[in-house]
């Protein structure tokens, strides 16, 4: 997967986009959406989704966006932040998709066997 890279811009407006596989069994059902608009609303820049090569942007803090997306596993997701500290926005909310949400560690143990 790609990293972050900063997008094209004025030099004094920070932005930054990455692409990221949901691998998630399910996609982005109530939990992981939760788990992701919890994390996006932690940052103060503005966040946005968009799926599969679509041009419509969504809310990344919107947990009515987000869900309602429908965001399958397989998907290819473009995560995109602008302002203060937008590289970190986009480099914890990529690495949350990747790491499956943490949905693992939720269960049990980090290597995902029941403790």
């Amino acid at each position: 997967m790609a990293e972050p890279a900063p997008l094209i811009g004025r030099p004094s407006t920070h932005r930054c986009q990455a692409e990221v596989e949901v691998t998630h069994g399910v996609g982005l059902h109530a939990r992981p959406s939760v788990a992701f608009t919890r994390l996006a609303k932690t940052f103060p820049c503005t966040i946005e989704v968009a799926v599969d090569g679509s041009g419509d942007w969504l809310n990344g803090k919107s947990i009515v966006k987000i869900i309602g997306a429908r965001i399958r596993r397989g998907t290819k997701m473009r995560i995109r932040a602008e302002g203060a500290r937008a590289e970190e926005a986009v480099a914890a909310l990529s690495g949350l998709v990747r790491r499956d949400f943490d949905e693992d560690r939720k269960q049990g143990r980090a290597d995902g066997r029941p403790v």
